[in-house]
Protein backbone atom coordinates (compact mmCIF):
# COMPACT_ATOMS: atom_id res chain seq x y z
CA UNK A 1 0.00 0.00 0.00
CA UNK A 2 3.06 2.29 -0.19
CA UNK A 3 1.97 5.61 -1.68
CA UNK A 4 -1.70 4.60 -1.52
CA UNK A 5 -2.49 5.52 2.10
CA UNK A 6 -2.85 9.28 2.38
CA UNK A 7 -2.95 11.64 5.32
CA UNK A 8 -3.98 15.31 5.45
CA UNK A 9 -0.47 16.44 4.49
CA UNK A 10 -0.47 14.53 1.22
CA UNK A 11 -1.04 16.85 -1.78
CA UNK A 12 -3.63 14.38 -3.16
CA UNK A 13 -5.76 14.45 -0.01
CA UNK A 14 -8.20 17.18 -1.09
CA UNK A 15 -9.16 15.32 -4.25
CA UNK A 16 -10.60 12.41 -2.25
CA UNK A 17 -12.31 14.20 0.62
CA UNK A 18 -15.17 15.72 -1.40
CA UNK A 19 -17.36 14.37 -4.16
CA UNK A 20 -19.29 15.97 -7.00
CA UNK A 21 -21.53 17.87 -4.57
CA UNK A 22 -19.28 20.41 -2.84
CA UNK A 23 -21.77 20.89 -0.01
CA UNK A 24 -20.31 17.78 1.61
CA UNK A 25 -16.69 17.26 2.65
CA UNK A 26 -14.83 14.96 4.99
CA UNK A 27 -11.62 15.25 7.02
CA UNK A 28 -10.56 11.64 7.57
CA UNK A 29 -7.34 10.79 9.30
CA UNK A 30 -6.58 8.40 6.45
CA UNK A 31 -7.60 7.95 2.82
CA UNK A 32 -6.99 4.49 1.40
CA UNK A 33 -6.50 4.01 -2.35
CA UNK A 34 -6.55 0.21 -2.74
CA UNK A 35 -6.04 -1.57 -6.04
CA UNK A 36 -6.82 -5.12 -4.91
CA UNK A 37 -9.34 -6.86 -2.70
CA UNK A 38 -6.64 -7.86 -0.15
CA UNK A 39 -5.71 -4.18 0.14
CA UNK A 40 -9.36 -3.31 0.85
CA UNK A 41 -9.43 -6.06 3.46
CA UNK A 42 -6.28 -4.65 5.02
CA UNK A 43 -7.82 -1.17 5.18
CA UNK A 44 -11.01 -2.47 6.77
CA UNK A 45 -9.34 -4.78 9.28
CA UNK A 46 -6.85 -2.09 10.29
CA UNK A 47 -9.37 0.71 10.64
CA UNK A 48 -9.48 2.30 14.06
CA UNK A 49 -12.41 4.66 13.43
CA UNK A 50 -15.52 5.32 11.35
CA UNK A 51 -15.22 3.87 7.82
CA UNK A 52 -16.68 5.44 4.68
CA UNK A 53 -16.67 3.96 1.16
CA UNK A 54 -16.37 5.94 -2.06
CA UNK A 55 -16.77 4.69 -5.62
CA UNK A 56 -17.47 7.54 -8.04
CA UNK A 57 -18.16 10.38 -5.61
CA UNK A 58 -21.69 11.06 -6.93
CA UNK A 59 -23.67 10.46 -3.72
CA UNK A 60 -26.45 13.06 -3.48
CA UNK A 61 -26.17 13.23 0.33
CA UNK A 62 -23.35 13.29 2.91
CA UNK A 63 -23.32 9.49 3.28
CA UNK A 64 -19.75 9.26 1.96
CA UNK A 65 -18.23 12.62 2.86
CA UNK A 66 -19.24 13.74 6.35
CA UNK A 67 -17.62 15.06 9.50
CA UNK A 68 -17.53 11.72 11.34
CA UNK A 69 -15.43 9.87 8.74
CA UNK A 70 -12.06 8.74 10.07
CA UNK A 71 -11.07 6.18 7.43
CA UNK A 72 -12.14 6.74 3.81
CA UNK A 73 -11.71 3.87 1.35
CA UNK A 74 -11.70 5.10 -2.26
CA UNK A 75 -12.27 2.32 -4.80
CA UNK A 76 -11.39 4.31 -7.91
CA UNK A 77 -8.27 2.21 -8.52
CA UNK A 78 -10.35 -0.96 -8.75
CA UNK A 79 -11.79 -0.41 -12.22
CA UNK A 80 -10.96 -3.65 -14.03
CA UNK A 81 -13.50 -5.18 -16.41
CA UNK A 82 -12.74 -8.71 -17.58
CA UNK A 83 -14.22 -12.09 -18.48
CA UNK A 84 -13.28 -15.58 -17.29
CA UNK A 85 -15.05 -18.94 -17.07
CA UNK A 86 -18.33 -17.56 -18.35
CA UNK A 87 -18.47 -14.66 -15.89
CA UNK A 88 -17.89 -10.93 -16.45
CA UNK A 89 -16.22 -9.09 -13.57
CA UNK A 90 -16.65 -5.34 -13.01
CA UNK A 91 -14.55 -3.53 -10.41
CA UNK A 92 -16.57 -1.44 -7.97
CA UNK A 93 -14.52 1.64 -8.78
CA UNK A 94 -15.13 1.53 -12.53
CA UNK A 95 -16.92 4.50 -14.08
CA UNK A 96 -20.04 3.60 -16.05
CA UNK A 97 -18.79 4.83 -19.42
CA UNK A 98 -15.60 2.79 -18.98
CA UNK A 99 -17.72 -0.27 -18.18
CA UNK A 100 -19.75 0.23 -21.35
CA UNK A 101 -16.66 0.79 -23.48
CA UNK A 102 -14.79 -2.26 -22.17
CA UNK A 103 -17.72 -4.67 -22.24
CA UNK A 104 -18.76 -3.62 -25.73
CA UNK A 105 -15.29 -3.44 -27.28
CA UNK A 106 -14.22 -6.71 -25.72
CA UNK A 107 -17.31 -8.89 -25.98
CA UNK A 108 -20.13 -6.94 -27.69
CA UNK A 109 -22.26 -6.81 -24.52
CA UNK A 110 -23.28 -4.29 -21.86
CA UNK A 111 -25.26 -3.78 -18.67
CA UNK A 112 -28.45 -1.66 -18.70
CA UNK A 113 -26.98 1.05 -16.47
CA UNK A 114 -27.22 4.80 -16.10
CA UNK A 115 -26.49 7.67 -18.46
CA UNK A 116 -23.87 9.79 -16.66
CA UNK A 117 -20.38 8.67 -17.70
CA UNK A 118 -18.59 9.29 -14.41
CA UNK A 119 -20.93 7.57 -11.95
CA UNK A 120 -19.13 4.76 -10.12
CA UNK A 121 -20.31 1.17 -10.50
CA UNK A 122 -20.18 0.57 -6.74
CA UNK A 123 -22.99 2.87 -5.70
CA UNK A 124 -24.95 2.63 -8.93
CA UNK A 125 -25.32 -1.14 -9.01
CA UNK A 126 -25.94 -1.67 -5.30
CA UNK A 127 -28.89 0.74 -5.55
CA UNK A 128 -30.46 -1.08 -8.50
CA UNK A 129 -29.11 0.72 -11.55
CA UNK A 130 -31.25 1.82 -14.48
CA UNK A 131 -30.84 3.74 -17.72
CA UNK A 132 -31.90 4.08 -21.34
CA UNK A 133 -31.86 0.31 -21.98
CA UNK A 134 -33.80 -0.65 -18.87
CA UNK A 135 -37.28 -0.57 -20.41
CA UNK A 136 -35.94 -3.07 -22.95
CA UNK A 137 -33.61 -5.12 -20.72
CA UNK A 138 -34.52 -4.50 -17.06
CA UNK A 139 -32.47 -3.07 -14.20
CA UNK A 140 -28.75 -3.65 -13.86
CA UNK A 141 -29.32 -5.87 -10.81
CA UNK A 142 -31.67 -8.08 -12.81
CA UNK A 143 -28.51 -9.34 -14.54
CA UNK A 144 -26.25 -9.46 -11.47
CA UNK A 145 -24.88 -12.93 -10.69
CA UNK A 146 -22.65 -12.26 -7.69
CA UNK A 147 -20.69 -9.84 -5.55
CA UNK A 148 -17.34 -10.00 -3.81
CA UNK A 149 -17.67 -8.29 -0.43
CA UNK A 150 -15.13 -7.36 2.24
CA UNK A 151 -16.90 -7.66 5.57
CA UNK A 152 -16.22 -6.04 8.94
CA UNK A 153 -12.97 -7.43 10.28
CA UNK A 154 -11.56 -7.87 6.77
CA UNK A 155 -13.00 -11.27 5.83
CA UNK A 156 -13.87 -11.55 2.15
CA UNK A 157 -16.78 -13.57 0.74
CA UNK A 158 -18.20 -14.14 -2.73
CA UNK A 159 -21.96 -14.65 -2.76
CA UNK A 160 -24.07 -15.34 -5.84
CA UNK A 161 -27.58 -15.79 -7.11
CA UNK A 162 -27.06 -19.52 -6.39
CA UNK A 163 -26.13 -19.00 -2.73
CA UNK A 164 -28.38 -20.27 0.04
CA UNK A 165 -29.23 -19.26 3.61
CA UNK A 166 -27.57 -16.17 5.00
CA UNK A 167 -25.31 -15.91 1.94
CA UNK A 168 -28.40 -15.65 -0.28
CA UNK A 169 -29.59 -12.75 1.89
CA UNK A 170 -26.25 -10.99 1.48
CA UNK A 171 -26.36 -11.33 -2.30
CA UNK A 172 -29.98 -10.18 -2.41
CA UNK A 173 -29.18 -7.17 -0.23
CA UNK A 174 -26.84 -5.96 -2.97
CA UNK A 175 -29.59 -6.03 -5.62
CA UNK A 176 -31.00 -2.65 -4.66
CA UNK A 177 -30.40 -2.30 -0.91
CA UNK A 178 -28.04 0.64 -1.48
CA UNK A 179 -24.35 1.03 -0.69
CA UNK A 180 -22.58 1.41 2.62
CA UNK A 181 -24.65 -0.94 4.79
CA UNK A 182 -23.15 -4.43 4.64
CA UNK A 183 -19.50 -4.26 3.63
CA UNK A 184 -17.25 -3.08 0.82
CA UNK A 185 -18.16 -4.53 -2.58
CA UNK A 186 -14.98 -4.92 -4.60
CA UNK A 187 -16.32 -6.76 -7.67
CA UNK A 188 -19.65 -7.32 -9.38
CA UNK A 189 -20.11 -10.56 -11.30
CA UNK A 190 -22.40 -10.94 -14.34
CA UNK A 191 -22.91 -14.35 -15.89
CA UNK A 192 -22.88 -14.76 -19.66
CA UNK A 193 -24.84 -14.23 -21.77
CA UNK A 194 -25.09 -10.55 -20.88
CA UNK A 195 -27.23 -7.91 -22.59
CA UNK A 196 -26.50 -7.36 -26.27
CA UNK A 197 -27.07 -3.64 -26.89
CA UNK A 198 -28.66 -2.33 -30.08
CA UNK A 199 -26.31 -2.04 -33.02
CA UNK A 200 -27.86 1.35 -33.71
CA UNK A 201 -30.32 3.63 -31.96
CA UNK A 202 -32.60 6.44 -33.07
CA UNK A 203 -32.01 9.50 -30.89
CA UNK A 204 -33.93 12.75 -30.66
CA UNK A 205 -32.98 15.71 -28.45
CA UNK A 206 -35.45 18.58 -28.62
CA UNK A 207 -36.15 21.78 -26.73
CA UNK A 208 -39.34 23.79 -26.27
CA UNK A 209 -39.12 27.53 -25.54
CA UNK A 210 -40.77 28.52 -22.29
CA UNK A 211 -42.27 31.43 -24.24
CA UNK A 212 -44.56 28.87 -25.90
CA UNK A 213 -45.67 27.27 -22.61
CA UNK A 214 -48.64 28.67 -20.80
CA UNK A 215 -50.21 26.61 -18.01
CA UNK A 216 -52.48 24.68 -20.39
CA UNK A 217 -49.64 23.71 -22.73
CA UNK A 218 -47.40 22.82 -19.82
CA UNK A 219 -50.11 20.49 -18.51
CA UNK A 220 -50.37 18.97 -21.98
CA UNK A 221 -46.59 18.38 -22.04
CA UNK A 222 -46.17 16.77 -18.62
CA UNK A 223 -49.52 15.01 -18.85
CA UNK A 224 -48.64 13.61 -22.26
CA UNK A 225 -45.38 12.20 -20.93
CA UNK A 226 -47.19 10.52 -18.02
CA UNK A 227 -49.97 9.11 -20.19
CA UNK A 228 -47.58 7.66 -22.78
CA UNK A 229 -45.67 5.80 -20.07
CA UNK A 230 -48.89 4.55 -18.52
CA UNK A 231 -50.07 3.23 -21.89
CA UNK A 232 -46.69 1.61 -22.64
CA UNK A 233 -45.88 0.21 -19.20
CA UNK A 234 -46.01 -3.49 -20.16
CA UNK A 235 -42.88 -5.50 -21.02
CA UNK A 236 -44.40 -6.48 -24.38
CA UNK A 237 -45.50 -2.97 -25.29
CA UNK A 238 -44.29 -1.64 -28.67
CA UNK A 239 -42.83 1.23 -26.64
CA UNK A 240 -40.70 -1.00 -24.39
CA UNK A 241 -37.52 -0.47 -26.49
CA UNK A 242 -37.87 3.32 -26.03
CA UNK A 243 -36.74 5.46 -23.09
CA UNK A 244 -36.76 9.21 -22.64
CA UNK A 245 -35.99 12.07 -20.26
CA UNK A 246 -38.21 15.12 -19.95
CA UNK A 247 -36.16 17.98 -18.50
CA UNK A 248 -38.49 20.61 -17.09
CA UNK A 249 -36.01 23.38 -16.41
CA UNK A 250 -37.24 26.42 -14.53
CA UNK A 251 -38.54 29.18 -16.79
CA UNK A 252 -35.35 31.11 -16.05
CA UNK A 253 -33.52 28.63 -18.28
CA UNK A 254 -35.59 29.66 -21.29
CA UNK A 255 -36.37 26.13 -22.49
CA UNK A 256 -37.44 22.66 -21.44
CA UNK A 257 -36.00 19.59 -23.13
CA UNK A 258 -36.82 16.04 -24.21
CA UNK A 259 -34.25 13.33 -25.02
CA UNK A 260 -35.57 10.05 -26.44
CA UNK A 261 -33.79 6.90 -27.62
CA UNK A 262 -35.06 3.66 -29.18
CA UNK A 263 -33.44 0.51 -30.51
CA UNK A 264 -33.34 1.17 -34.26
CA UNK A 265 -34.00 -2.53 -34.98
CA UNK A 266 -37.17 -2.65 -32.88
CA UNK A 267 -40.40 -3.21 -34.83
CA UNK A 268 -41.57 0.06 -36.38
CA UNK A 269 -38.90 1.93 -34.38
CA UNK A 270 -39.21 5.20 -36.29
CA UNK A 271 -43.00 5.20 -35.96
CA UNK A 272 -42.87 4.40 -32.22
CA UNK A 273 -40.41 7.26 -31.69
CA UNK A 274 -42.54 9.67 -33.71
CA UNK A 275 -45.64 8.67 -31.76
CA UNK A 276 -43.81 9.21 -28.47
CA UNK A 277 -42.66 12.67 -29.53
CA UNK A 278 -46.15 13.53 -30.71
CA UNK A 279 -47.76 12.22 -27.50
CA UNK A 280 -45.46 14.38 -25.37
CA UNK A 281 -44.91 17.47 -27.50
CA UNK A 282 -48.07 17.68 -29.58
CA UNK A 283 -47.94 20.79 -31.75
CA UNK A 284 -45.35 22.62 -29.64
CA UNK A 285 -42.56 24.33 -31.56
CA UNK A 286 -39.29 22.45 -31.04
CA UNK A 287 -35.63 22.93 -31.90
CA UNK A 288 -32.36 21.20 -31.06
CA UNK A 289 -31.09 21.96 -27.57
CA UNK A 290 -29.53 25.40 -27.52
CA UNK A 291 -29.17 26.18 -23.81
CA UNK A 292 -27.11 24.56 -21.08
CA UNK A 293 -29.00 22.66 -18.44
CA UNK A 294 -29.15 18.96 -17.62
CA UNK A 295 -27.73 18.45 -21.12
CA UNK A 296 -25.57 20.79 -23.15
CA UNK A 297 -26.13 22.07 -26.70
CA UNK A 298 -27.43 19.41 -29.12
CA UNK A 299 -28.42 21.37 -32.23
CA UNK A 300 -27.66 18.40 -34.49
CA UNK A 301 -30.41 16.31 -32.94
CA UNK A 302 -33.36 18.56 -33.74
CA UNK A 303 -34.57 15.67 -35.88
CA UNK A 304 -34.16 12.00 -34.89
CA UNK A 305 -30.76 10.66 -35.90
CA UNK A 306 -29.58 7.07 -36.39
CA UNK A 307 -26.36 6.53 -34.43
CA UNK A 308 -24.22 3.54 -33.43
CA UNK A 309 -25.17 2.58 -29.88
CA UNK A 310 -21.77 3.18 -28.26
CA UNK A 311 -21.38 6.55 -29.98
CA UNK A 312 -24.83 7.64 -28.78
CA UNK A 313 -24.12 6.37 -25.25
CA UNK A 314 -20.85 8.27 -25.12
CA UNK A 315 -22.44 11.44 -26.48
CA UNK A 316 -25.40 11.48 -24.11
CA UNK A 317 -23.31 10.38 -21.13
CA UNK A 318 -20.72 13.12 -21.44
CA UNK A 319 -23.07 15.95 -22.45
CA UNK A 320 -23.79 17.12 -18.89
CA UNK A 321 -21.72 20.31 -18.49
CA UNK A 322 -23.25 21.21 -15.14
CA UNK A 323 -21.61 18.12 -13.55
CA UNK A 324 -18.18 19.28 -14.69
CA UNK A 325 -18.35 22.40 -12.51
CA UNK A 326 -15.68 21.96 -9.79
CA UNK A 327 -17.67 24.27 -7.48
CA UNK A 328 -20.96 22.42 -7.94
CA UNK A 329 -23.48 22.42 -5.11
CA UNK A 330 -26.81 20.61 -5.34
CA UNK A 331 -30.02 19.42 -3.70
CA UNK A 332 -32.10 16.43 -4.90
CA UNK A 333 -35.33 14.55 -4.13
CA UNK A 334 -37.09 11.71 -5.94
CA UNK A 335 -40.35 9.91 -6.48
CA UNK A 336 -41.55 6.81 -8.33
CA UNK A 337 -44.78 7.38 -10.29
CA UNK A 338 -47.24 4.52 -10.83
CA UNK A 339 -50.08 6.28 -12.67
CA UNK A 340 -50.66 9.60 -14.48
CA UNK A 341 -50.20 12.61 -12.24
CA UNK A 342 -53.28 14.28 -10.71
CA UNK A 343 -54.14 17.70 -12.10
CA UNK A 344 -53.24 19.29 -8.76
CA UNK A 345 -49.67 18.00 -8.99
CA UNK A 346 -49.32 19.24 -12.56
CA UNK A 347 -50.51 22.69 -11.44
CA UNK A 348 -48.03 22.63 -8.56
CA UNK A 349 -45.20 21.76 -10.92
CA UNK A 350 -46.12 24.66 -13.19
CA UNK A 351 -46.29 27.04 -10.22
CA UNK A 352 -42.82 26.17 -8.95
CA UNK A 353 -41.19 26.04 -12.38
CA UNK A 354 -42.49 29.53 -13.18
CA UNK A 355 -41.94 31.20 -9.81
CA UNK A 356 -40.73 34.75 -10.59
CA UNK A 357 -38.45 34.90 -7.53
CA UNK A 358 -36.35 31.99 -8.87
CA UNK A 359 -33.69 32.89 -11.44
CA UNK A 360 -31.45 29.81 -11.37
CA UNK A 361 -31.51 28.19 -14.86
CA UNK A 362 -30.39 24.90 -13.31
CA UNK A 363 -33.41 24.44 -11.06
CA UNK A 364 -35.51 21.66 -12.57
CA UNK A 365 -37.85 18.71 -12.43
CA UNK A 366 -36.70 15.72 -14.52
CA UNK A 367 -38.85 12.76 -15.54
CA UNK A 368 -37.07 9.48 -16.41
CA UNK A 369 -38.62 6.48 -18.20
CA UNK A 370 -39.30 3.36 -16.16
CA UNK A 371 -41.58 0.36 -16.69
CA UNK A 372 -41.31 -2.07 -19.61
CA UNK A 373 -39.04 -5.02 -18.80
CA UNK A 374 -38.49 -3.65 -15.29
CA UNK A 375 -42.08 -4.54 -14.42
CA UNK A 376 -41.63 -8.19 -15.44
CA UNK A 377 -39.68 -8.93 -12.22
CA UNK A 378 -41.34 -9.76 -8.92
CA UNK A 379 -40.94 -6.97 -6.31
CA UNK A 380 -39.38 -9.45 -3.86
CA UNK A 381 -36.94 -11.01 -6.36
CA UNK A 382 -34.49 -8.16 -5.77
CA UNK A 383 -34.31 -5.47 -3.11
CA UNK A 384 -35.90 -3.03 -5.60
CA UNK A 385 -39.54 -3.12 -4.55
CA UNK A 386 -40.90 -0.55 -7.03
CA UNK A 387 -41.59 -2.67 -10.11
CA UNK A 388 -44.87 -1.34 -11.51
CA UNK A 389 -43.92 2.33 -11.67
CA UNK A 390 -43.96 3.91 -15.12
CA UNK A 391 -41.48 6.75 -14.63
CA UNK A 392 -39.45 8.53 -11.97
CA UNK A 393 -39.30 12.17 -10.96
CA UNK A 394 -36.11 13.91 -9.82
CA UNK A 395 -36.45 17.32 -8.16
CA UNK A 396 -33.12 19.11 -8.19
CA UNK A 397 -31.18 22.33 -8.32
CA UNK A 398 -27.51 23.03 -9.09
CA UNK A 399 -25.56 26.15 -8.12
CA UNK A 400 -21.99 27.21 -7.34
CA UNK A 401 -21.77 29.49 -4.29
CA UNK A 402 -22.40 29.03 -0.58
CA UNK A 403 -24.54 32.15 -0.40
CA UNK A 404 -27.03 30.53 -2.79
CA UNK A 405 -27.51 27.44 -0.60
CA UNK A 406 -30.53 28.60 1.37
CA UNK A 407 -32.64 29.74 -1.59
CA UNK A 408 -31.98 26.68 -3.72
CA UNK A 409 -32.47 24.14 -0.93
CA UNK A 410 -35.69 25.89 0.09
CA UNK A 411 -37.05 25.83 -3.47
CA UNK A 412 -36.49 22.08 -3.83
CA UNK A 413 -37.89 21.33 -0.37
CA UNK A 414 -40.99 23.47 -0.82
CA UNK A 415 -41.63 22.12 -4.32
CA UNK A 416 -41.46 18.54 -3.05
CA UNK A 417 -43.59 19.15 0.02
CA UNK A 418 -46.24 20.91 -2.06
CA UNK A 419 -46.35 18.10 -4.63
CA UNK A 420 -47.06 15.57 -1.88
CA UNK A 421 -49.02 17.79 0.49
CA UNK A 422 -51.77 15.20 0.71
CA UNK A 423 -49.41 12.48 1.97
CA UNK A 424 -47.30 14.27 4.55
CA UNK A 425 -44.85 15.94 2.16
CA UNK A 426 -43.40 12.73 0.70
CA UNK A 427 -44.48 10.28 -2.07
CA UNK A 428 -46.06 7.62 0.12
CA UNK A 429 -46.70 4.40 -1.86
CA UNK A 430 -50.25 4.42 -3.14
CA UNK A 431 -52.28 4.75 -6.31
CA UNK A 432 -50.05 7.43 -7.89
CA UNK A 433 -46.68 7.51 -6.10
CA UNK A 434 -44.54 4.60 -4.96
CA UNK A 435 -41.87 5.96 -2.67
CA UNK A 436 -38.32 7.07 -3.42
CA UNK A 437 -35.22 5.81 -5.25
CA UNK A 438 -32.40 4.86 -2.88
CA UNK A 439 -29.76 6.00 -5.40
CA UNK A 440 -31.26 9.50 -5.19
CA UNK A 441 -30.96 9.61 -1.38
CA UNK A 442 -32.66 12.34 0.60
CA UNK A 443 -31.83 12.90 4.29
CA UNK A 444 -35.04 14.92 4.73
CA UNK A 445 -37.03 11.67 4.52
CA UNK A 446 -35.71 10.98 8.04
CA UNK A 447 -36.63 14.43 9.32
CA UNK A 448 -40.09 14.79 10.93
CA UNK A 449 -40.10 18.44 9.93
CA UNK A 450 -40.16 17.43 6.26
CA UNK A 451 -41.73 13.97 6.43
CA UNK A 452 -44.96 14.21 8.40
CA UNK A 453 -46.52 11.13 6.78
CA UNK A 454 -45.76 8.68 9.56
CA UNK A 455 -44.13 6.43 6.92
CA UNK A 456 -40.44 5.92 7.82
CA UNK A 457 -37.66 6.67 5.35
CA UNK A 458 -36.79 2.99 4.87
CA UNK A 459 -40.34 2.10 3.79
CA UNK A 460 -40.22 4.89 1.21
CA UNK A 461 -37.06 3.34 -0.26
CA UNK A 462 -37.66 -0.38 0.27
CA UNK A 463 -41.35 -0.90 1.15
CA UNK A 464 -41.91 -4.50 2.28
CA UNK A 465 -38.37 -5.56 1.41
CA UNK A 466 -36.83 -3.77 4.39
CA UNK A 467 -37.15 -6.63 6.94
CA UNK A 468 -35.03 -8.94 4.78
CA UNK A 469 -32.40 -6.19 4.45
CA UNK A 470 -32.41 -5.91 8.24
CA UNK A 471 -31.95 -9.65 8.54
CA UNK A 472 -28.90 -9.51 6.28
CA UNK A 473 -27.52 -6.57 8.24
CA UNK A 474 -27.96 -8.33 11.58
CA UNK A 475 -26.11 -11.40 10.32
CA UNK A 476 -23.27 -9.84 8.35
CA UNK A 477 -22.64 -6.54 10.16
CA UNK A 478 -24.20 -6.87 13.64
CA UNK A 479 -21.87 -4.23 15.11
CA UNK A 480 -22.97 -1.68 12.49
CA UNK A 481 -19.44 -0.98 11.26
CA UNK A 482 -20.72 0.10 7.86
CA UNK A 483 -23.20 2.89 8.41
CA UNK A 484 -24.35 6.33 7.33
CA UNK A 485 -27.44 8.44 8.01
CA UNK A 486 -29.76 6.14 6.06
CA UNK A 487 -27.94 2.84 6.12
CA UNK A 488 -29.93 -0.30 6.87
CA UNK A 489 -30.47 -0.67 10.61
CA UNK A 490 -29.93 -4.10 12.23
CA UNK A 491 -33.14 -5.91 13.14
CA UNK A 492 -34.20 -4.81 16.61
CA UNK A 493 -32.41 -1.46 16.43
CA UNK A 494 -34.34 1.70 17.18
CA UNK A 495 -36.29 3.32 14.38
CA UNK A 496 -35.08 6.49 12.73
CA UNK A 497 -31.90 7.46 10.88
CA UNK A 498 -28.63 5.83 11.78
CA UNK A 499 -26.81 7.71 14.56
CA UNK A 500 -23.34 9.07 13.87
Amino acid sequence: MTGRVLGPDDPRYADFTAGINQRYTAKPATVHLPRTTPEVASAVSGATGRISIRSGGHCFEDFVHHEDVEELVDLGGMSEVDFSDGVFSVGAGAKLQDVYEKLYRGWGVTIPGGICYSVGAGGHITGGGYGLLSRRDGLTVDHLHGVEVVLAGGRTVVVTRDSTGAEADLFWAHTGGGGGSFGVVTRFLFAAPLVTPPSEVLVAALSVPWADLDERRFARLLGGYARWHDEHRAPDSPGAPLSSLLMLNHRGNGTVGLVAQIDAAAPAAARVLDEHLSAVLGDLTTTGFARAGEFGPMPGLARPRRLPWLRATRFLGTNTPVLNDPTLRAEHKSAYVRNPLPDAQVRTAYEFLTRPDVTNPNAMLVAFSYGGAISAVDPAATAVAQRDSTFKLLYQSFWSTVDADAANIAWVREFYRSMYAGTGGVPVPGEVADGCYVNYPDADLSDPDWNTSGVPWHDLYFKGNYPRLQRAKAHWDPDDVFRHRQSVRPAGAREGPCPA
